[in-house]
Order: structure tokens, then C-alpha cells, then sequence
């Protein structure tokens, strides 16, 4: 499947910071960039024109087509009703519980979804650790703040390993539905750990709230009245923990996994994923690959 639309200037950019950590090393003659996200392949060329490629090629789409039809930023609430997005300092001010993921754009490793309550009494605690968005700290810093924030907000960590994602996946259970169901698990778990006083659940939005319920809709116990914010992880502090916590356990995991391969996994989708993965497909089959990687990524038609 592929769509094929052009997006205006401002969501560009957006787009282009969006993508920024997912980007493939080659990129296409006058194209931005191309970037894969789960099993669908991105391309942005330089006169705004947006191309979706892959099974799940509508469901990235739409996510943009949605913001397009959007006339301001703005964030979603359950009850549907649109309101002026808040700002920055709105949410700083407030005792939330949020969730992010990490490894929905990488070959190798788990998914890992991490809810989090964080209380105004924390902030200095987190400010003082410097915790923002983790795809702006590199993995030493990661490694270092994670365990200190651990140790001192309450959190709830869900994962999907390799196998049981391949064996789950299909186009109906598509990966915004796999994520949705991880966080909802998540948030779900940590709001029945204690009762919390928090002024806002917060998702980064990676699809509509419309989406969002859809997906979890066969699922038992739901979690409601959900602030769908873009870049939330930059602008709550309880996204940003569970942003560096998520990431501190998928490093955890990919060293894990390097050690059964016994050789270092690269993160993301590009070049260097296909060469390691052709490595280690030849030395130790097939079999292996599907115990370490997600196999509906288009990394996959490239090995021999």
C-alpha cells in the first residue's frame, strides 16, 4: 500500500523531528529523508510531498492526514471536544501520570512501554536529574539518571518480546495497536498501584483518540479521559520519565540479546540493521532472527 500526500510547512518540520531518530542512511534523490516506523517505510521530498509505503502504510498516514485537518495545534480529550494546546509551562505545573514507549522503530529488540506518576513535590528531584524527552540523551546519561528515577517515582513497565510480537502481529493487529494496548496495560497497572492524585493522564500522541479507544476496545480494563499531546515527553515530566525508563530497559534488553548473538545489535531500521541482521541470519538461521527481531519490518526483503 502506498499514500501519497503533500503536508504543509509547519508539519514539515514537524515531521522532520518526528522522524529524526528513525531516518535510514540513504536517502532517495530529492528527498528530506526516508525513515521506516514498524513495518511502514517514510519519504519526505524537499517539495513537501509525504509518501507512506507498507502494509501499514494508512494507518502512519493518517496520523498526519488527522493533523492536517487540525486548523491550530491542539490536543484531543476522551469526551472528543478540542481545546487550545496547553503550554509547556501548564504541564510543568502539574502532577500527571503519562506513559511512552521505545523500540517501535527498531529491527532488534522488545517494545517497552512505561507509565509513570510524577507529583508537583518531584519536579526539583527531576529537573535537577535533567529528565527530558530520552531520544535527546544519549545512552550513558540514560544509564546513569534511569535507576535514580526508579529508585523514587512510581512506575509500571509493560513489554512485548520478540517472539510473542511476530506471533501477534498481522494487519488487523497492526503496530499503533500493539502500542495502544501496551500503554493502556501500563497506565492501567500503575493507576491500580495506589491512589494517585494527578490533574491529567497524558499519551505522546502516536494516533488519534478516536484510534486510540478503537484499538482497546476488546480489552477488559480500560483507561479513560486521556490527554493526547504531541511531544509530550518534552512538555511532562511524567512522559519524560517514562520516556528514560522505557529506554534504560530496552538498552537492558538489547544487551541481552547482543550476548546471545555475541555481537553488538544496532538500534533502528537502516543499512547497518540489514547487514548485522544477514550476519546473523547466515551463522544462525532464520530462527534465531525471529527470537531477536520484529519480522514484518522491511528489513526483512533484504536479506538473502
Amino acid at each position: 500500500m502506498t499514500i501519497t500526500f503533500k503536508l504543509s510547512d509547519n508539519l514539515k518540520n514537524k515531521a522532520i523531528l518526528y522522524y529524526k531518530d528513525k531516518r535510514k542512511e540513504k536517502t532517495p534523490p530529492y528527498a528530506v529523508f526516508q525513515a521506516v516506523e514498524g513495518d511502514t517505510t517514510i519519504t519526505l521530498y524537499e517539495s513537501g510531498k509525504i509518501m507512506f509505503q507498507g502494509v501499514s502504510a494508512d494507518i502512519d498516514a493518517n496520523l498526519w492526514i488527522d493533523l492536517e485537518k487540525k486548523h491550530n495545534q491542539r490536543i484531543i480529550s476522551y469526551d472528543g471536544k478540542e481545546t487550545n494546546k496547553k503550554t509547556k509551562k501548564d504541564f510543568m505545573e502539574l502532577s500527571t501520570i503519562g506513559s511512552d514507549e521505545v523500540g517501535t522503530g527498531d529491527f532488534f529488540g522488545p517494545i517497552v512501554v512505561t507509565a509513570t506518576y510524577v507529583s508537583t513535590n518531584d519536579f526539583a528531584f527531576l529537573k535537577e536529574l535533567g529528565v527530558r524527552d530520552s531520544k535527546k540523551l544519549d545512552d550513558n546519561k540514560i544509564r546513569l539518571i534511569a535507576p535514580q528515577i526508579m529508585k523514587k517515582i512510581p512506575y509500571v513497565t509493560t513489554i512485548i518480546d520478540n517472539p510473542t510480537y511476530n506471533n501477534y502481529y498481522s494487519k488487523s493487529n497492526n503496530m499503533n495497536k500493539i502500542k495502544a494496548i501496551l500503554h493502556n496495560k501500563a497506565l492501567y497497572e500503575l493507576k491500580s498501584k495506589n491512589n494517585f492524585s494527578y490533574a491529567k493522564i497524558v499519551i505522546d500522541e502516536f494516533c488519534s483518540s478516536e484510534n486510540f479507544y478503537k484499538y482497546i476496545a476488546d480489552v477488559p480494563n480500560k483507561v479513560l479521559h486521556i490527554t493526547f499531546l504531541e511531544k509530550a515527553e518534552d512538555q511532562v515530566l511524567s512522559v519524560g520519565c517514562a520516556s528514560i525508563i522505557s529506554r534504560y530497559i530496552f538498552l537492558q534488553k538489547m544487551d541481552e540479546l547482543s550476548d546471545m548473538v555475541h555481537t553488538p545489535l544496532p538500534k533502528g531500521a537502516g543499512d547497518m540493521v540489514n547487514k548485522v541482521a544477514q550476519e546473523i541470519k547466515d551463522e544462525y538461521g532464520e530462527e534465531m532472527l525471529k527470537s531477536i527481531a520484529k519480522m514484518n519490518f522491511s528489513n526483512i526483503s533484504k536479506l538473502d
